[in-house]
């Protein structure tokens, strides 16, 4: 094998983008800031938002195509295959990708983006950001319907933790020597501490989330009363908005904690820093999560975290200095934050600066992007599955389901073949070359 790395032409595809804001849509758009300083082409495909339709240009040249797809469920498109086909078939044959680096499990136009370039045989791979259980419904369904098959004859998968690939792995019964672990980062230059803020403030926990049921909206409307019963002085912050946010607000009016809990609502990413500068310790009472980039941009900012102990949130930060654990118990979040507050009153909490400059060490950008870089050798000198290969692997994961993606990948086939054609990739390049003329 060669030690030279690329460069790659591309596309990082998923339903989550800016302008909306989370984890899935800053990874992506640090990620891609980053390989193209390494000297990668790289482009992003999702859908419209709004007015943001067709393409459009970011910071370092990242060319973002915002392609008119109907929008489902909370930011997902629905899922065509067909309707899709055409449009990503032509993108990937314009910027001539390579790569295809589908993000989310959520996102329909990733799988499906994955499924189209495997079978024009562009090499793929797949960053997993979830964590899934293996007993209720949706995990099920997703686990079979998503994991099982989408990601069979993907070339090489990404986790964010370790606890998220053994849950990949069992989830979607893959070759654990194709499954990776990089974990997410931050640009901590954009999470710095205020110090004034840290000392002189009231104390001050913050919570920044979307209010639903897996990021514990529950948990928190349990936790705040009586935390404030507790404490004559404590304030509460929220961030964020969702379902849950009636409740929240239900709990306010009953037990009279407008003076002491503000609600924000949705929060640009912008504003971020300044609300949780205004903080000194941090509350996440996630469910399920696989890393949880909000710990780290808080604990950049110098917060003391006070998390739920699940799924890879053990393996983010350094236990008793950064952060406090329990379990998904509200009396258990409850003591802890009191001792947090305790610690934060007499002085014993970690210095704000100390605290970044130890963050920053510990996960920046340019060390994920040389690390995914490695990754997309891997993929590109790997021996993809052929057509035929990937029909077999569909099939070996089951008759039921199988068949299904069979059928789909047959019709993919047959209108791939059609499009080559009267649309060939040797005439798509002529014209390009054409108009650079």
């Amino acid at each position: 094998m060669s030690n030279k790395i690329g460069p790659y032409s591309i596309a990082l595809v998923s339903d989550f983008f800016c302008p909306n804001a989370g984890g899935v849509e800053t990874h992506i758009y640090f990620l891609a800031q980053c390989l193209i300083e390494l000297g990668h082409r790289v482009v992003v495909i999702t859908h419209s938002y709004g007015d943001r339709k067709g393409v459009r240009y970011l910071s370092n040249g990242l060319k973002v195509y915002y392609l008119p797809f109907i929008v489902a469920y909370n930011g997902a498109t629905l899922s065509s295959i067909i309707g899709s086909m055409p449009w990503l078939r032509k993108v990937f044959l314009r910027e001539n990708v390579q790569i295809i680096h589908g993000h989310s499990t959520f996102s329909a136009l990733a799988h499906e983006s994955l499924m189209i370039g495997g079978l024009m045989g562009l090499r793929t791979v797949f960053t997993d950001h979830s964590l899934f259980g293996f007993a209720d419904a949706s995990a099920i369904l997703t686990n079979t319907l998503v994991l099982q098959y989408s990601l069979i004859n993907v070339d090489q998968i990404i986790c964010v933790s370790y606890t998220s690939k053994e849950n990949t792995v069992l989830r979607g019964k893959l070759d654990p020597n194709k499954v990776s672990t990089i974990p997410n980062a931050i640009e901590t230059c954009l999470f710095t501490p205020d110090c004034n803020q840290f000392f002189n403030n009231p104390t001050t926990i913050v919570f920044l989330g979307r209010l639903v049921y897996r990021k514990g909206a529950d948990l928190l409307c349990d936790i705040i009363p009586k935390v404030c019963s507790r404490h004559p002085t404590v304030r509460f912050i929220v961030g964020g908005d969702g379902p849950k946010r009636i409740e929240l607000e239900e709990m306010l009016e009953k037990y009279k904690l407008h003076e002491r809990v503000v609600i924000l609502g949705m929060l640009p990413h912008n504003q971020v820093k300044r609300v949780l500068n205004q903080g000194q310790i941090f509350i996440n009472t996630s469910l399920t999560e696989a890393f949880c980039m909000s710990i780290v941009e808080a604990a950049s900012c110098g917060l003391h975290v006070v998390s739920t102990r699940v799924g890879g949130v053990p393996e983010v930060l350094p236990v008793d200095e950064f952060i406090s654990l329990e379990e998904p118990v509200p009396d258990d979040l409850v003591e802890a934050l009191l001792k947090s507050v305790e610690r934060r009153e007499k002085g014993l909490l970690m210095d704000p600066n100390i605290k970044h400059e130890a963050v920053s060490k510990m996960y920046n950008w340019p060390d994920v992007a040389e690390r995914t870089q490695v990754i997309y050798k891997k993929a590109i000198e790997s021996e993809s599955p052929g057509r035929l290969d990937r029909l077999k692997g569909y099939y070996d994961q089951g008759i039921g389901f199988g068949i299904l993606y069979i059928i789909v990948a047959i019709i993919i086939i047959f209108w791939l073949t059609i499009l080559d054609m009267f649309d060939s990739p040797a005439k798509n390049r002529a014209k390009e070359s054409d108009k650079n003329q």
